[in-house]
């Protein structure tokens, strides 16, 4: 058995403890939201009777520790439920709103990525100019401003003000047809489509959404870019390399930045988790049908199920996420490929 999968079974049985302490913590918390579900599904017209007879057919008339018991046992049988608002599964409700929030979390990291490394590494080579000053001014003015601020701002300015950009009302525009579902990524799915128009639409409502988390993330990815270049450029092997009579580009982009790489991809599984985070209040500005805004539908008419599916996802999204940045680094450390 090879490394690699070796480090992947550990962190699996790793994870299943965590998982299942957030099963226990979701559970418990979902029971202490305000509200009755019973009173929001019977409606403002219900009596009495109606309530107790809707509270038995939900089991909330059980103690909590039945009720955990039966919740568990649904969850082994891969069953979360029906959503209280929809009426739906809530696994088919998360599998279909997943993709969008993906999308929007991944599209935001990849434009943060873009512009973090290049502002960290050259904060780094001109360490203490104005340019260092003005990267770092950057980088912490856009994560200063709450995310539903910038999300506004830029909505005011890019459409209402300058009519740059499409109506924040989801994915697509309605002259728009929703294209084959294949990823659940509406670019990539009208790109293997062949619909470029298609495609065009569905980059254009994502510019804004995607930019919003975009500067929200700029700051962690470019400050852990900066530090570890500066660490890498004050290394032996620099000061051997620069004495070799190697070009100042080489050293800074083959050598230094290679190796500044890895706490990086490490920051960026901590800058995932919490984009996921901040994409409960992007996804409701700009009307984003994914998980974060279903969980915030779901909060407001304690949905438990769907509270707690939700919880549940994107705890299992941590975990492989994590995963995946442990495989990575793999990869990516020469230690750790020299002995697998």
């Amino acid at each position: 058995m090879g490394q690699r999968t070796r480090l992947v079974l550990s962190r699996m049985l790793q994870a299943l403890p965590a998982l299942a302490g957030v099963v226990i913590v979701s559970f418990a918390l979902t029971r202490m939201l305000p509200g009755d579900p019973a009173v929001y599904f019977a409606g403002p017209a219900a009596t009495e009777q109606s309530i107790a007879q809707i509270r038995v057919a939900m089991g909330l008339d059980l103690s909590l520790p039945m009720q955990f018991l039966h919740y568990a046992r649904d969850l082994l049988m891969g069953d979360l439920g029906n959503s209280l608002s929809t009426g739906q599964p809530v696994l088919e409700e998360l599998a279909r709103r997943l993709p969008a929030s993906l999308e929007l979390t991944l599209t935001a990291l990849l434009l943060s990525c873009a512009i973090a490394l290049p502002l960290g590494v050259t904060a780094a080579v001109h360490q203490g100019s104005w340019i260092d000053h003005a990267c770092r001014a950057l980088v912490t003015a856009g994560v200063s401003l709450p995310t539903f601020f910038t999300g506004i701002a830029l909505i005011y300015v890019f459409y209402y003000l300058l009519g740059w950009s499409p109506a924040p009302l989801g994915r697509l525009d309605f002259v728009y047809l929703s294209p084959p579902d294949v990823t659940g990524f509406y670019v990539v799915d009208a790109l293997m489509a062949g619909d470029f128009e298609t495609a065009g639409g569905a980059m254009r409502q994502l510019i804004l959404p995607a930019s919003t988390l975009a500067l929200f993330t700029l700051a962690p990815i470019a400050r852990m870019a900066r530090a570890a270049m500066l660490e890498a450029l004050s290394s032996d092997y620099i000061r051997t390399a620069r004495a070799a009579g190697l070009s100042q580009r080489k050293i800074v982009y083959f050598y230094a930045f290679q190796n500044a790489m890895l706490p990086v991809i490490t920051t960026l599984g901590m800058v995932f988790s919490f984009t996921l985070g901040a994409n409960v209040l992007v996804e409701k500005v700009f009307s984003w049908p994914g998980i974060g805004s279903y969980a915030v539908e779901a909060l407001v008419v304690s949905d438990y199920a769907a509270v707690q599916g939700f919880v549940l996802a994107m705890a299992i999204l941590f975990v492989a996420l994590n995963l995946v940045i442990d495989i990575v680094y793999t990869l990516v450390d020469p230690r750790t490929r020299s002995t697998t």
